[in-house]
């Protein structure tokens, strides 16, 4: 139930960042924080209770890839941000690579864990939707509510350029170390997915 919850809500948080106004943002982030806590519970009730089933081992993974696709294709669409298509697509390939991986794997009877870098992974993606969207509500708020926007520090447009450049460099950020976690993965596992056997 956790599990098709947490695509539930990715898909309501694709609909309100459809919307540029700052309350579709706000609930879309109050969603997208729901999802992230229904992931942590979801692993963490299923090991307590022995519930791991063939339905969960499927449909967790996939889960946690539409949560994180949904979280970076949409805040392209933000105009106050700078994400480049590439390191959105590089992202995309390391989880696709690694889903593929793990699905081969499987198919010979073997599973491949999760190691310490692609758990550090999910957290610095989330850590990267969770701050970036949250400067953006913050930013609109500031410059609707006259009262704030006296106490910006500098021009909004300032501010607007530093939130690009801030976006920016925190994705690249974020692609590197998603392809360094998948060619970790790749390596730990080279022998357990017979990469040797030309």
């Amino acid at each position: 139930m956790l599990t098709v919850a947490r695509c539930v809500l990715a898909a309501l948080f694709v609909v309100l960042m459809s919307f540029d106004h700052v309350i579709c943002y706000m609930v879309a982030y109050a969603l997208f924080a729901a999802a992230a806590i229904t992931d942590y519970y979801d692993g963490k009730i299923a090991r307590e209770q022995n519930l791991i089933t063939n339905f969960g081992k499927l449909l967790d993974p996939i889960a946690d890839k539409i949560l994180m696709v949904a979280g970076f294709i949409m805040l392209m669409r933000v105009p106050d941000l700078y994400i480049p298509g590439w390191a959105v697509v590089a992202i995309l390939a390391r989880e696709f690579l690694i889903t593929g991986a793990r699905s081969l794997a499987a198919s010979e009877g073997v599973v491949l864990p999760a190691n310490i870098y692609g758990k550090a992974k999910t957290v610095i993606q989330m850590t990267y939707v969770f701050v970036i969207l949250a400067a953006v509500i913050l930013l609109r708020i500031a410059l609707v509510v006259p009262a704030l926007r006296g106490m910006l520090p500098c021009d909004s447009r300032i501010l607007t350029a530093g939130l690009q450049y801030l976006s920016l460099a925190g994705i690249v950020f974020v692609a590197a170390y998603t392809i360094y976690s998948g060619a970790q993965f790749t390596w730990a596992n080279w022998n357990a997915l017979k990469l040797h056997q030309m």
